[in-house]
């Protein structure tokens, strides 16, 4: 993530085809949580989005290695079979390409752009759905609705955590939306807000949904909830 920083709307086709390529399930899992988080563009933007607080800059950081490198394990751990859709055709049609161009830079390039323009029209239309249905969100309930919701040590957590699931903000900006909330919220689920967004929202889980099957899915979603919301509690009773 450090060194090929991509937005969570881009993650998930770049990884899957990495993992049908043969990259670790966990590795590629890994990945698509703490790529969007863990590079230059989120750290500067939180910084400029948080310069008072930058205690609340490396705990981002911080979490977001943490509960990337938890479910990673685990998914090491407990899967044993590939859960991307259709990976079998898709195996079967990356290694047909291989043996019919096989040293051919002109083929090799042809099947680069044919590979990126079906990726684009597979997962745009799951990105401008879910874009669609997060801007209907936003313009049809109040925030003043939905900042009462969110009273309470844990309310305010889990409040966060399904705020950033149906905002669906890209990770470079969410910092500027969260710093919005600094007199209304604690510490600890603004660091909800900014680890959990970019890792689940209802874009990515459309996304992830077109690309890995539905129980590997929810696995990811329990685990994912439950280490952020642990996470955050436990760096705002220590930290903040």
């Amino acid at each position: 993530g450090l060194v090929f920083p991509v937005c969570e709307c881009g993650m998930i086709p770049v990884v899957r085809r990495l993992i049908s390529k043969g990259m670790p399930l966990y590795a590629g899992v890994t990945f698509i949580l703490a790529g969007p988080i863990v590079n230059p563009v989120v750290y500067s933007s939180t910084f400029a989005a948080f310069q008072s607080m930058p205690q609340l800059v490396y705990a981002r950081m911080g979490l977001a290695l943490a509960v990337s490198a938890a479910v990673g394990l685990l998914v090491l751990l407990v899967t044993k079979r590939s859960p991307l859709r259709n990976a079998n055709h898709a195996h079967a049609r990356h290694s047909h390409g291989d043996a019919s161009h096989p040293a051919h830079p002109g083929n090799r390039f042809e099947e680069m752009m044919k590979h990126a323009g079906g990726e684009l029209f597979d997962m745009g239309k799951y990105l401008i759905l879910g874009s669609l249905i997060t801007a209907a969100i936003q313009s049809f309930i109040p925030r003043s609705e939905l900042i009462g919701i969110g009273q309470g040590e844990i309310g305010s957590h889990l409040f966060m955590m399904g705020f950033a699931f149906i905002l669906s903000i890209c990770s470079t900006s969410d910092a500027f939306v969260a710093s919005s909330f600094v007199s209304t919220f604690s510490a600890g689920s603004l660091l909800t807000f900014l680890v959990f967004g970019p890792m689940l929202d209802f874009k990515g889980t459309l996304m992830l949904l077109s690309a890995f099957k539905a129980r590997f899915v929810l696995l990811l979603i329990v685990a994912v909830a439950l280490s952020v919301l642990t996470g955050s509690i436990l760096v705002e009773n220590l930290i903040f």
